[in-house]
């Protein structure tokens, strides 16, 4: 769809044209594979590791798993995200047996400074529904949930709704969901929440973060 060695102001640019490419609509059919994705890496390195972990829904059985390495030397830059990620990770997913329904990043979706943070953005490549589902609040203002599971408040960016605030365990900080691409708000919160067990982060990103942290470790032993 692009290159991916471009300077960071152009990849501004190239965002503010790819937002306009993106849909938001409800779902056709409940999805029964459901992706989860997430990145590992060194704080100072540049060796990137991306984890795919399909698992079947509502029961959340690993379906498949699948994983890829790669340098990167785009600069961290807040708001960029996916281009430092999106290589190796659009790379782990070409590694796939099977084509997952939804995907669940590990990161932001609209909730972005110029609506099209990183599952967006691989969403427009996978052309499959996504949800950015992210730990820490990139934009916007909420009011805090309340404190049991389940529980969520809107999100709210220059006055529009852009994601939910949602409580996937008592007492336990919240996370970020937005839509990612060809998926609406209610829709991701409600499908984030179904795959919400007993820890803050649902089991598709939790199962991708623990098998990426993994493969980092593995490459840097002796």
């Amino acid at each position: 769809m692009h290159r991916w060695d471009i300077a960071p102001k152009e990849a501004v640019a190239l965002q503010q044209r790819l937002r306009e490419r993106l849909v938001f609509r409800e779902l056709q059919k409940t999805p029964k594979l459901i992706a989860g994705v997430d990145v590992s890496y060194e704080k100072h390195g540049d060796l990137f590791h991306a984890a795919i972990v399909i698992l079947s829904f509502p029961g959340l059985e690993v379906i498949e798993e699948s994983c890829a390495s790669g340098r990167v030397d785009f600069p961290y830059i807040p708001g960029l995200l996916s281009f430092r990620e999106g290589p190796v990770v659009i790379e782990a997913f070409k590694e796939l047996k099977t084509v997952p329904d939804l995907a669940i990043f590990d990161g932001q979706g609209i909730a972005h400074p110029r609506g099209i943070g990183i599952a967006s953005h691989i969403g427009l490549f996978l052309d499959i529904p996504t949800i950015g589902c992210a730990k820490t609040r990139l934009v916007g203002e909420y009011n805090e949930p309340g404190i049991d599971k389940g529980e969520f408040a809107t999100l709210v960016y220059h006055g529009l709704e852009v994601g939910t605030v949602l409580r996937t365990r008592k007492g336990v900080k919240p996370v970020f969901v937005s839509s990612g691409h060809l998926v609406t708000i209610e829709e991701s919160r409600e499908l984030v929440l179904g795959c919400s067990t007993k820890y803050r982060l649902p089991e598709a990103t939790r199962r991708a973060h623990i098998l990426s942290n993994k493969i980092r470790i593995e490459s840097q032993s002796p």
